[in-house]
């Protein structure tokens, strides 16, 4: 019988493969975009940086950042073995990038291998958080930053509904204790804010996230979790 945390993550490959089978890899891109242009605005990307692509699905944001780093490079990794083959595939042909099927707890990279690292809308899911902090911090550089971006977090209550739906344990948790786990994981200069989603609101919302459109339109007001932490 595997351990707990084997199990937990054999069941979020198993969700995230259906996900891409059903195309919601490259539905994510559309979903994502408005919060990412600020955050990679924050990060001050240099060309020559070495980012991670934590949960990167199909691969949508590591395409963006190869024009980005065009004397860097950019990793994505991401539980779901479906979602790196759809991000094998739409990303052959354009260089600096790789990408690799691993977990947050155990990332498939060496120590001091990147400069940043960006993990867009899928802290969440992880069995285990502030392992997977840790291992952010080891594969980090000196003085390389962190950047977790969600938008299921508890400060922001008209997205609790959002756990009825997960068919994978998801972690809703604070601003403060998201920045708490990073402080105990041994990151420094930690700093949270909000990124709105300033994306148009249907008039009318018929979809299963919200109750309805004025719901939807607070929640993207509010706006996405940021949390930064730096490597001592």
């Amino acid at each position: 019988m595997p351990e707990p945390n084997q199990a937990a993550e054999v069941k979020l490959q198993e969700e995230f493969n259906r996900w891409a089978q059903e195309g919601k890899g490259e539905e994510m891109e559309d979903s994502h975009l408005p919060i990412v242009p600020p955050t990679l605005e924050l990060m001050n990307l240099q060309p020559d940086d070495r980012v991670l692509d934590l949960g990167c699905g199909s691969g949508w944001l590591v395409r963006q950042l190869t024009g980005i780093l065009s004397n860097g490079s950019v990793t994505g990794i991401d539980v779901s073995d479906e979602m790196i083959r759809h991000a094998q595939a739409a990303t052959a042909n354009l260089p600096n990038s790789q990408f690799l099927r691993g977990t947050a707890e155990e990332l498939p990279a060496p120590a001091n291998s990147f400069t940043k690292v960006i993990s867009v809308e899928s802290a969440y899911y992880r069995h285990d958080p502030a392992r997977g902090l840790g291992e952010i911090l080891r594969v980090l550089v000196p003085a390389g930053s962190a950047w977790v971006l969600v938008n299921y977090y508890r400060d922001n209550p008209d997205c609790h509904q959002w756990g009825a739906h997960y068919k994978t344990p998801a972690h809703l948790l604070s601003a403060a204790e998201w920045q708490g786990l990073f402080a105990n994981a041994g990151f420094r200069n930690l700093q949270h804010r909000r990124i709105p989603d300033l994306s148009p609101t249907p008039e009318v919302y018929t979809g299963r996230w919200f109750r309805d459109a004025a719901q939807m339109r607070r929640f993207k007001a509010e706006g996405a979790l940021l949390v930064v932490g730096v490597k001592p």
